[in-house]
């Protein structure tokens, strides 16, 4: 191989070729320095451009490339550029590098600080306190009963809380449901008392009456005796206000040696009081049923849901939905809330719901439940409830001994007559309070030993009566029928009166009458148009007459099908002049074919008749099966018709016989 001539422009890209590797060499670690040494020295063009490109990276293509330039110029320029294309992607690297180091920087500083803390503080013999509340919480862990998916879930908590600064706002939230799992009773529950007499006992000692529902809590005891996998019954109990269906959670709660919560579900409208708020949401704690289950302190409580009629729904969600899958038994075993993200058994807890009505509780929730009709009190069993339940605990809770305020049985009776009207005994109990409160006053006053409170002075310690007792009317009257309504408060006396006076066959409603109760009053007085003959009154009548038909009490609006006999009776004995019997009250719903239909509220309304001295009742011939859960007492003292057609009410109630051609 010949010499090759430097010339000057040769000499200058030796120069650059060099300078460009000896950059290469101070940017990159990958050479040593060794290597730019033992390129500076070699004085011959070919040989300067191999030895350089064999210490730098290059691919297979450029490698041919420069392989294929024989002449050492053209191999030189084009390692030159392979050189300052490397130095460009260096200096890129070299950027990205310092942005990346930038960043880190900071959170190697603490690291290496708190390292550093660490180390001083071991030195000291001080622990940290990140460390010490990390190994508590693995502690507290090993020490709880929990489920293997609950478990695994708080061990990733508990190792992405070791890992967090201690005051970011993101390590006091895993903190806070680290804290709900632990609190949580997983696998704990109360061990039964199966006792049943003991039960009875505790039951009848905390409420009077309320047959059916002990019944039904002693059937589960029974059962559970026998069978002690069986799944807790979900029970609804529907009734009036102030007969004691909340206070009997309570009562049932220590009949079983269980814990008891109530959470009451009025105006509740979203969704996340049910089933909590998503650990996304600031503030976040679990819903309602998981947080009563914490203050329970077992996962077999006596759980109360009270007024569930009174649940709505907004934009937030529907709560009744929600509460589909806590009163489902098929579901509840896994119930997930929102912010535990969790499965948790709720198959062992006793729910008991309470209600008004059903009317407003959705159909798949009503589904879910056993549904049991808590009905009002008697005055006989408002009586027994003032005399042994009432009046000890008024007088325990203000402190008075037995012997000092006697309250007599004509007084309690004044009251349940005068001053209440309702189905249960909230209004019974305050108005009791009241006059201990004022026999009180009395006693320090005057230095009283005894206060005795009778029928007669029982005016001075609750001002005048509020109510006037129903009572039948005195004599038999044309036109005026005593009908039956029930309220949510109870049963009522309904008068209906009739009148007839010249016209064109109007028939004239007033008393605020529903729609439904109107279209009652037409039905019947189309039955006695299409039967006028068979009741012996003129066929063409309504062309002269007009009738009016008045309920009393007009300010009450009043509604429902079960006053259409008692207003057919009304009509017959207005166009007819024949008396109605005093002594005789009705309900049931009238069809244009004279058929006597069944009501609701049976117990109520003969209760009502009842205490108003009426002595006969007029009721559906269907209804007969509800007279069982008519008081002995009550029956005994009532005669009971029972009715299929308009014609045997007629024949029954109208004072005059022979009323019908034969």
């Amino acid at each position: 191989q010949k010499e090759i001539e430097k010339t000057p422009e040769l000499e200058a890209l030796m120069r650059s070729v060099i300078s460009a590797f000896e950059e290469y060499v101070n940017m990159t670690s990958r050479l040593p320095i060794d290597s730019l040494y033992s390129v500076i020295s070699i004085e011959e063009p070919g040989r300067l451009a191999d030895m350089i490109a064999a210490h730098i990276s290059l691919n297979t293509s450029q490698s041919q490339q420069l392989l294929e330039c024989f002449d050492a110029n053209k191999r030189l320029e084009t390692l030159l550029g392979f050189l300052m294309k490397e130095l460009e992607i260096l200096n890129i690297e070299k950027e990205i590098n310092a942005k990346v180091r930038s960043q880190i920087d900071k959170l190697q500083k603490e690291y290496y600080l708190r390292e550093q803390l660490k180390a001083i503080k071991a030195e000291l013999g001080e622990t940290d306190e990140v460390d010490q509340e990390i190994e508590e919480y693995e502690k507290k862990l090993n020490e709880k009963d929990l489920p293997e998916e609950v478990r695994k879930k708080a061990k990733e908590e508990l190792k992405r809380l070791s890992k967090m600064a201690p005051g970011s706002a993101e390590a006091s939230v895993v903190r806070t449901y680290l804290d709900w799992i632990l609190d949580l009773p997983w696998n704990y529950e109360t061990e039964d008392i199966l006792d049943l007499k003991r039960a009875q006992k505790i039951l009848d000692e905390d409420h009077y009456g309320l047959k059916k529902v002990k019944e039904r809590i002693i059937e589960f005891l029974a059962v559970r005796s026998f069978y002690n996998k069986i799944k807790s019954p979900i029970l609804c109990l529907v009734g009036p206000p102030g007969v004691g269906k909340t206070s009997l959670g309570r009562s049932i709660a220590r009949a079983m040696n269980r814990k008891f919560v109530r959470l009451s579900l009025g105006g509740v409208r979203d969704e996340a009081e049910i089933r909590g708020h998503r650990r996304t949401y600031v503030g976040a704690i679990p819903g309602g049923i998981i947080n009563s289950i914490k203050i329970a302190g077992s996962k077999n409580p006596v759980f109360l849901l009270d007024e569930i009629d009174k649940m709505s729904s907004d934009f937030r969600g529907d709560p009744a939905s929600a509460m589909l899958e806590v009163l489902d038994p098929e579901q509840n075993s896994t119930f997930r809330d929102h912010y535990l993200d969790l499965p948790f058994d709720l198959s062992k807890v006793l729910f008991i719901t309470t209600a008004n009505t059903v009317d407003t509780i959705p159909a798949p929730l009503l589904d879910r439940m056993e549904v049991i009709y808590v009905s009002g009190y008697t005055e006989e069993e408002k009586l027994h409830i003032a005399k042994d339940y009432l009046i000890p605990k008024i007088l325990k809770e203000h402190g008075v001994p037995d012997n000092k305020i006697i309250i007599q049985e004509s007084a309690i009776k004044g009251i349940i007559s005068e001053y209440t009207r309702e189905a249960g005994v909230r209004g019974l109990e305050k108005n009791l309070s009241q006059i201990v409160r004022k026999a009180i006053k009395k006693i320090v006053e005057e230095n009283a030993q005894v206060v005795k409170v009778g029928k007669r002075n029982l005016q001075s310690y609750l001002d005048k009566p509020i109510y006037r007792p129903d009572k039948a009317n005195q004599k038999d009257e044309v036109g005026i029928v005593f009908g039956l309504a029930w309220t949510r408060v109870g049963g009522e006396i309904l008068t209906v009166e009739a009148s007839i006076m010249p016209g064109s066959g109007k028939l004239n409603l007033t008393g605020q009458l529903g729609d439904v109760m109107k279209e009652s009053a037409q039905a019947g007085f189309s039955y006695i148009r299409a039967n006028a003959e068979k009741l012996n009154i003129d066929k063409d009548f309504y062309k002269n007459i007009d009738i009016h038909i008045h309920v009393p009490e007009g300010a009450i609006p009043k509604d429902g099908p079960s006053a259409g006999i008692t207003m057919v009776t009304a009509m017959v004995s207005a166009l007819k002049k024949v008396p109605v019997r005093k002594d005789v009250a009705m309900t049931g719903e009238i069809t244009l074919t004279g058929k006597v239909l069944p009501i609701g509220g049976v117990k109520e309304k003969v209760l009502a008749a009842h205490r108003a001295g009426i002595g006969k009742v007029i009721l559906p011939q269907e209804n007969k099966r509800d007279l069982d859960e008519i008081p002995q007492s009550v029956k005994r003292k009532l005669e009971f018709k029972f009715v299929e057609k308009i014609d045997e009410v007629l024949d029954f109630a109208l004072v005059k016989e022979g009323f019908y051609e034969n």
